[in-house]
């Protein structure tokens, strides 16, 4: 059990690497904990932004003009302004204005914490650029299938959720799957608003024990591993769903 450790200790004495994570059961819960933030982070963006894609485009495809210019409203102003701000809009901005509840101290305690804003405010940005991609993968879907869809009875909310969306996913898994895996990197911008995701625990480990090139190859070695497998995950995803003639 303790092998790794004292390998990691023994090659700080004899090289001076010193990688801290590995031996160091402080630093390493510092580091564990980081990356836990990091996934319900990039699980609870990914969930968040898919709802925002998909219900986006079909009201894009709706009757309602207002709806419509609503959406189209949201997504050029989060497709167009950096993540970086959007996320100090709404943890500095919007926070202040929420009412805050107070404990039994007397301490205010905001409604939203530092990491339910961050999930707020990636969730929106992905989901600003996933409208456009369910849209680009819904107008491929011939017109004749929707058709058919309303002539056996489906509403059109029925035949979107039953029939256009599930045909339409297996057309844009592939600029979805890109999308994601950009929403797993921008996730580090939590740092800014002081959420302990990989980046913060990591940037507090080297700052006491001096160690910058170590952790960020431990850092640089995380996500590479966290985007390699989200990778074959979108790759299983996409070969489960294809059908010849909707997907390549």
């Amino acid at each position: 059990m303790d092998a790794v450790p004292n390998w990691f200790r023994s090659l700080y004495e004899t090289t001076g690497f010193n990688f801290t994570v590995f031996y160091d059961p402080y630093d390493w819960h510092r580091y564990v904990n980081g990356l836990k933030i990091t996934l319900l982070l990039m699980v609870t963006t990914i969930l968040v932004s898919l709802v925002i894609g998909a219900v986006g485009a079909f009201i894009q495809g709706g009757p309602s003009r207002f709806l419509r210019s609503v959406v189209n409203g949201f997504v050029v102003v989060f497709r167009n302004t950096p993540p970086l701000v959007q996320i100090f809009f709404f943890y500095f901005g919007l926070g202040t204005l929420l009412p805050a509840a107070r404990t039994a101290d007397g301490l205010r305690v905001p409604l939203l914490d530092n990491v339910q804003w961050a999930i707020v405010s990636l969730a929106l940005f992905a989901g600003a650029f996933n409208v456009e991609i369910f849209r680009s993968g819904i107008e491929a879907v011939p017109r004749t299938t929707v058709e058919a869809a309303e002539s056996l009875g489906y509403t059109r909310r029925k035949a979107y959720l039953y029939v256009v969306l599930p045909l339409a996913l297996r057309v844009c898994l592939p600029a979805l799957n890109n999308n994601l895996i950009n929403l797993l990197k921008t996730t580090t911008l939590a740092y800014a608003i002081a959420v302990p995701e990989t980046l913060y625990a990591v940037k507090q480990i080297w700052s006491e024990s001096q160690n910058v090139l170590e952790m960020m190859m431990v850092l640089l070695a995380t996500y590479a591993v966290l985007v390699g497998v989200l990778v074959w995950i979108m790759h299983r995803w996409e070969r489960a769903l294809r059908i010849p003639g909707y997907s390549r």
